[in-house]
């Protein structure tokens, strides 16, 4: 497994950190905090310091309960951010967090590296050949409704929540391949917070090495999420240590990305599991 992002190759022989960057009003962790596009490449050049191997740039919230933006506003937050962060870093692989095949498009033509779907290519039919035509990476995540309805009692087939994402990805994949996306550019998500409930999200996290059997990367987007509020009863604000322990389950059982708010943190963290795992035999020091 390799994937190769603006000549930087990523051999998940480590775990590689996706620092978010949402260019938003109304995002449930961070929206509003990004004045202008400076502030915002300020923000994401300092968590490519903390440790970042990739930065995501989202300009539509897509918390629980939100509403799609246009288009016209949508590029409006995400380009001048892309462009300005290209002017002084050339080599940091960008992803854009869109379901919109244009806004991929231009997000593509001003310096992304990688399309990360919230819809695994259900939203926009021609999401998925944009993807092909730039040969860009491109992120098939699993969501169940779309973001102003996802979390209205979700409900899933016998056969359980695990079950039917493999059972779309096997599909979306195919489906991605036919378009002409190569296998080695795709990235999955199974969607963690996207319709699904607070047992349906453990479950996924203790079954992720289900997900190994397609030979692609894993992404695990868990960051300040409601979940680990739910479990913890913490506000967003409150939530590292809990994403902290999430970030590290998801390891334990598959993981190759994480997409965090708090890079510095998870990056210690990631660093330490990371070296956990590869040493399973050191003999013990007394």
């Amino acid at each position: 497994m390799k994937l190769i992002l603006r000549e930087k190759e990523f051999d998940f022989s480590r775990t590689y950190i996706m620092g978010i960057i949402n260019v938003t009003p109304d995002s449930f962790s961070d929206g509003g905090l990004f004045k202008s596009p400076d502030d915002a490449v300020q923000k994401a050049l300092e968590l490519v310091k903390d440790g970042a191997d990739i930065i995501d740039i989202g300009g539509e919230s897509t918390r629980p309960g939100a509403l799609p933006v246009s288009e016209k506003e949508e590029l409006e937050r995400v380009i001048p951010v892309i462009k300005k962060f290209r002017e002084i870093d050339n080599m940091t692989p960008l992803s854009i967090d869109t379901y919109k095949s244009n806004i991929a498009k231009q997000a593509l033509l001003n310096g992304a590296d990688i399309i990360n779907d919230i819809s695994g290519g259900t939203f926009d039919d021609d999401i998925m050949k944009i993807a092909s035509e730039y040969n860009s990476a491109y992120v098939i995540m699993h969501i169940k409704g779309k973001p102003f309805d996802m979390q209205k009692d979700p409900v899933y087939s016998e056969k359980g929540v695990v079950s039917d994402i493999i059972d779309f990805f096997t599909s979306q994949i195919k489906k991605a391949e036919s378009t002409g996306i190569k296998r080695d550019k795709i990235i999955i998500d199974p969607g963690i917070g996207f319709g699904k409930t607070l047992q349906n999200n453990i479950e996924i996290l203790k079954n992720l090495s289900m997900l190994e059997s397609f030979g692609c990367p894993i992404l695990i987007g868990t960051s300040r999420k409601s979940f680990i509020g739910n479990i913890l009863n913490k506000p967003v604000n409150e939530r590292l240590i809990g994403t902290v322990a999430s970030v590290i389950l998801s390891i334990i059982n598959g993981a190759s990305i994480v997409r965090v708010h708090d890079v510095k943190e998870i990056k210690e963290a990631v660093t330490f599991i990371d070296f956990a795992l590869k040493n399973k035999n050191i003999a013990k020091v007394s």
